[in-house]
């Protein structure tokens, strides 16, 4: 039995030096390094009977720009966190929280860079991961999260039944979210990177808190991903499986075999329907199934 009670409210403890956002406002259309936009495959999803637009949630050292989509009417909505691609929160991940308030989630989708700067300025992949991503820092994210769910519960959501997706680097950050936060109900996991060289900044990664999650995890990958090689999804795989932690036995993981990295970005020549439509369901029947 897990001792809970160093988690006893949902407000982020940890401390942060800077008092600056760079960013301080959600921005329209898509990060410049993934121009041009793949204009025929990508999805819209419309606010009718949606309360959407940017609100701004307050961290222990600021407030922090979000996205937000749910229901116009009603209340006491499961709570869905959204963790951005390493683009930031543009129109995609936008859209993907306009699907979820679509089936009745309180969808929160927050700027996780915004103390770092701003990835929409950056046209070129390894500049904005040098520059930005590089240099944020794991506990700042699980911190901010844990604001967001502060933000959500205050403004209708319901912490108990609670739940995070990821993509990319969002991805990663689920499989750690859901070892560091016990309110957690479940996770999906859009091909979020395993395993990594540890630093001060990133002290561990999903493989390492594999057998000691709150949540159970679907892990859904691309058996074409140049940038995670299959051999890390099974180590991951067989940690899971073979972990006396009832949410770690219980998390799973799918391989598309045919898909590439991003096969879900419908804004990018990697989106692939139907693998992406697949994993779409999945999620959906996950979260229903651990009450989210």
């Amino acid at each position: 039995m897990r001792d809970y009670s160093d988690f006893d409210s949902l407000l982020p403890a940890v401390p942060f030096n800077r008092r600056q956002f760079m960013v301080s406002a959600i921005g329209a259309g898509f990060a410049l390094a993934v121009q041009p936009v793949v204009a025929q495959t990508l999805i819209t999803t419309d606010s009718v009977g949606l309360s959407t637009g940017e609100i701004k949630v307050t961290t222990g050292d600021g407030e922090m720009p979000a996205y937000r989509a749910q229901p116009a009417s009603g209340g006491n909505w499961p709570i869905i966190l959204v963790v951005q691609e390493i683009f930031g929160v543009h129109e995609y991940i936008k859209d993907v929280c306009r699907r979820l308030a679509k089936l009745g989630y309180l969808a929160l989708a927050p700027e996780l860079y915004a103390r770092q700067g701003d990835p929409r300025q950056y046209s070129n992949i390894e500049e904005l991961l040098g520059k930005v991503v590089s240099k944020v820092p794991d506990a700042q994210v699980l911190a901010d999260l844990d604001a967001c769910v502060a933000w959500a519960v205050a403004h209708g959501g319901n912490s108990a039944r609670l739940g995070i997706t990821g993509f990319c680097w969002g991805g990663r950050i689920t499989w750690l979210y859901a070892a560091h936060n016990p309110q957690l109900k479940a996770g999906v996991a859009w091909y979020g990177r395993i395993v990594g060289v540890p630093s001060e900044l990133n002290p561990r990664h999903p493989l390492d808190i594999a057998g000691k999650l709150y949540a159970p995890v679907l892990g859904l990958y691309g058996g074409l991903d140049q940038g995670i090689p299959l051999d890390s999804v099974e180590k991951m795989r067989k940690a899971l499986a073979e972990s006396a932690d009832p949410a770690s036995k219980a998390s799973t993981i799918h391989v598309y075999d045919q898909a590439p990295h991003a096969f879900h970005a419908d804004y990018r020549p990697s989106y692939r329907k139907t693998e992406a439509d697949d994993g779409w369901r999945r999620l959906q029947a996950w979260f229903r199934q651990h009450g989210v």
